[in-house]
């Protein structure tokens, strides 16, 4: 007999329990052969209703919440001020499951990587950032999300892009790279003097979050819940490529800092950088900023203004022209701007501009009033700077198959060259 009906009288069947929360957070552990719903990833409404199934009170959901992030506990015989008889039930039906962690590198700079693995195979894997950075308390630590395995956009720049789709993450793939991320720095802390140590997070690592709406916003909740990380909505911020109907509906659900994947002034060079331009072109995704902005926006909002990411490209995009467009654009969309030196991958058809370029670049914004910055570039020793997260993807687009065609001609055509000039 299942330990839930055996116990449970409440509960008929594990089915009911999933029924009642959401399969998207709701996911399943295979512990000892036994299936058991994994409660991290579930907001604290979906724990309420899972307690309330199981005979219990709801205030124990913010009780498991807390220890399991601001303590890192996954054992239920570990949360002390759950009952003997409610820890054993708790054993028996449900589990806190973190994304296994395959590899993990730390940089010279202190940026830290993590490589998941979110399924069977070596197809499956995803990456994972943190960047430390000075600021005023000499303590931020800002954690890039992946929310997919690999890109469902093909955005020319990204070696993400060139790895294909797999599959979306599910709320417990997504919250349990920040509850890996911040345990890293907990381990030899005792369990009560445990902190949160990861300040900010942004939905930037592998995929685009708004194709993968429910979990991530589902795990933002969980990131902003008092009970759980309780970050600041100042401090957990969604980077989009421009989903403009997502992003209406993310203004409805939640109130998050947005960053905006631009990189180009104008449509017809966003087309070839960013193709998902070609369907939500610049006019239809900068009205889509502006409403987001406008919507519940009082002094506590971190909707004060987007931040634009762009990222410099030599002779593509970095010219004194697409700098005065580029004001133009932005002129009735309040902004921060963060110029992004490129990151090369093998075989990118790009490359960085130069510092005088972007400085250049930068001076031109700034000149125009814009708090314009240029990122520092961290982790690259250790391929986890920006725009340098592959992961290991089971390519259900083929396009990673593509690429690497397209490689290997370009590579037969030049040795053909040499030979030719040579002979």
């Amino acid at each position: 007999m299942n330990p839930i009906e055996q116990d449970l009288p409440a509960v008929r069947s594990l089915s009911q329990v999933e029924e009642a929360v959401p399969v998207t957070v709701a996911s399943i552990c295979d512990s000892d052969r036994q299936s058991k719903t994994n409660l991290l990833g579930m907001s604290r409404a979906e724990l309420e209703v899972f307690f309330e199934i199981i005979g219990e009170k709801k205030f124990r959901a913010s009780q498991v919440m807390k220890w399991i992030y601001q303590f890192g506990v996954t054992d239920f015989q570990e949360m002390s001020n759950l009952a003997g008889k409610l820890r054993d039930k708790l054993s028996q039906i449900a589990c806190v499951h973190v994304p296994e962690v395959v590899h993990k590198q730390f940089s010279n700079d202190g940026t830290r990587k993590w490589v998941f693995r979110v399924g069977e195979g070596a197809g499956s894997l995803v990456e994972t950032v943190l960047i430390p950075a000075d600021d005023k308390t000499g303590s931020r630590k800002t954690l890039c999300i992946s929310s997919q395995v690999g890109c469902a956009l093909d955005c020319s720049f990204c070696s993400t892009g060139k790895q294909g789709f797999q599959r979306d993450l599910t709320a417990a793939e997504i919250i349990g790279q920040l509850w890996v991320a911040n345990q890293s720095y907990m381990e030899d802390v005792p369990v009560g003097e445990r902190t949160r140590t990861v300040t900010n997070v942004v939905m930037m690592g592998m995929g685009e979050p708004l194709l993968n709406f429910d979990p991530v916003v589902a795990s933002m909740h969980i990131m902003l819940d008092d009970f759980a990380y309780g970050m600041s909505k100042r401090r957990v911020t969604l980077s989009t490529s421009g989903i403009v109907p997502m992003m209406d509906k993310l203004g409805e659900q939640i109130d998050v800092a947005l960053a905006i994947s631009l990189h180009a002034p104008n449509d017809e060079l966003r087309n070839e950088l960013v193709p998902v331009n070609k369907k939500y072109p610049l006019a239809e995704l900068i009205a889509a900023a502006q409403r987001y902005l406008a919507r519940n926006g009082g002094s506590e909002s971190a909707r004060k203004h987007v931040t634009i990411e762009y990222v410099m490209l030599e002779g593509v995009n970095d010219s004194d022209q697409h700098a005065k467009q580029l004001i133009q654009l932005l002129r009735d969309l309040p902004s921060k701007i963060n110029l992004i030196p490129f990151n090369p991958f093998p075989h990118a058809p790009y490359a960085r501009s130069s510092r005088n370029r972007i400085m250049a670049f930068q001076r031109a914004l700034s000149d125009a009033g814009y708090v314009c910055t240029v990122r520092v570039t961290r982790g690259d020793d250790i391929d986890a700077a920006c725009g340098q997260l592959v992961g290991q993807v089971a390519d259900r687009t083929r396009r990673a198959e593509r690429w690497q065609q397209k490689v290997a001609t370009a590579k037969q055509a030049g040795a053909a060259e040499i030979l030719r000039t040579r002979g």
